[in-house]
């Protein structure tokens, strides 16, 4: 099967409740109006969902729960039967638990099978990284069909006990940059779709030799348990200093193996770290012509199920010869990581 034959079908999203926004998450933290005002300022999210109610400490909604969701909306949207797929896919940082898989659960309440199932560990770039293995095995032959599903919910993370005015930022930052959420989408070949958007590569490298993460999420279980310990860590000024020029670098690796200049590009899908990182970003990449589609503002940044909520806006709006590049940063361990769609 020949690249351009691979074909992006469908997106689906789910979100838990209703939307968090900034006044709502001081109040459940316990912080100041000043913590709101520093969110609206320094991070610019506006809201975020949250499968946690903040006023009580209830879980209300797992990964699972929000991965069957988008799966079922993306299989809708496709046409697909969760009983003909050739293979599932599923990246998440924070799996509901550590065995049985979130992706066996998924497709266990889908009705798929019998059929591959495959879970991968990662945090912001985990979707283009399921992307890829579903791409790699539609290159192959391996399959016809794929599902690929990306979520987190971080509600494990949030601690209310904490007195969050004494966290140091590093660890302060990530109660407000992120959100829950997950994504799907259902990849073909392009006799069975001949309409859907061509999917012309997927782009995924490391490139932290060296480097130290600026992102480390510790998993505890009862022998490890260390309260000493912070659980989610983050270094926001690593960040803000190396993904905008890691994107830069994904934005001219992409447009160079398609043959393509800045100008050619209808859609542009930023990494979705914060309202104001993002921004920041987009300014920096220079592609006035490309429309940007961003969701992280209202989203919160749902890791995962970002660059699936960011397909699932704009798959709609193609029209024939539209072109799209979407890019994504890890900075857990630095991975840059992308992909490249055409409206035939």
């Amino acid at each position: 099967m020949a690249a351009r034959d691979i074909r992006l079908v469908s997106a689906g999203t789910a979100l838990p409740g209703e939307p968090v926004s900034n006044a709502l998450l001081a109040k459940g933290l316990g912080m100041t109006p000043v913590f709101e005002e520093w969110i609206d300022a320094f991070v610019g999210t506006r809201s975020r969902y949250l499968s946690i109610d903040l006023a009580t400490g209830e879980v209300h909604c797992s990964v699972a729960d929000l991965g069957v969701r988008a799966a079922r909306q993306a299989l809708a949207g496709a046409g697909v039967d969760a009983a003909h797929l050739d293979m599932i896919v599923m990246a998440t940082s924070m799996p509901d638990r550590l065995l049985p898989t979130t992706a066996g659960e998924i497709a266990d309440r889908l009705g798929a099978g019998p059929v591959p199932v495959h879970q991968l560990q990662s945090g912001c770039t985990g979707a283009v990284q399921a992307l890829d293995l579903a791409y790699q095995a539609l290159l192959a032959g391996a399959a016809r069909t794929v599902l690929v599903v990306g979520g987190d919910v971080c509600a494990k993370h949030v601690d209310l006990r904490l007195d969050y005015s004494r966290l140091p930022p590093a660890e302060m930052v990530n109660a407000v940059l992120f959100g829950d959420g997950a994504g799907a989408v259902v990849l073909g070949s392009g006799g069975d779709f001949p309409d859907a958007p061509v999917l012309h590569r997927v782009l995924l490298e490391l490139t932290g030799l060296n480097r130290p993460p600026a992102q480390i999420v510790e998993w505890f279980g009862p022998g490890d348990a260390d309260p000493a310990k912070p659980a989610v860590w983050e270094d926001f000024k690593a960040v803000q200093e190396y993904v905008p020029v890691i994107a830069e670098e994904i934005l001219a690796d992409l447009l160079d193996s398609q043959g393509w200049t800045a100008s050619d590009v209808d859609y542009l899908l930023p990494p979705q770290l914060s309202g104001q990182m993002t921004a920041a970003i987009t300014k920096r990449l220079g592609m006035p012509a490309a429309v940007e589609v961003s969701c992280v503002a209202d989203t919160g940044n749902t890791a995962n199920a970002l660059p699936f909520t960011q397909l699932q806006m704009i798959l709609p709006e193609l029209a024939s010869g539209d072109r799209l590049v979407a890019i994504s940063v890890e900075s857990s361990k630095w991975i840059r990581a992308g992909f490249v769609l055409e409206k035939p």
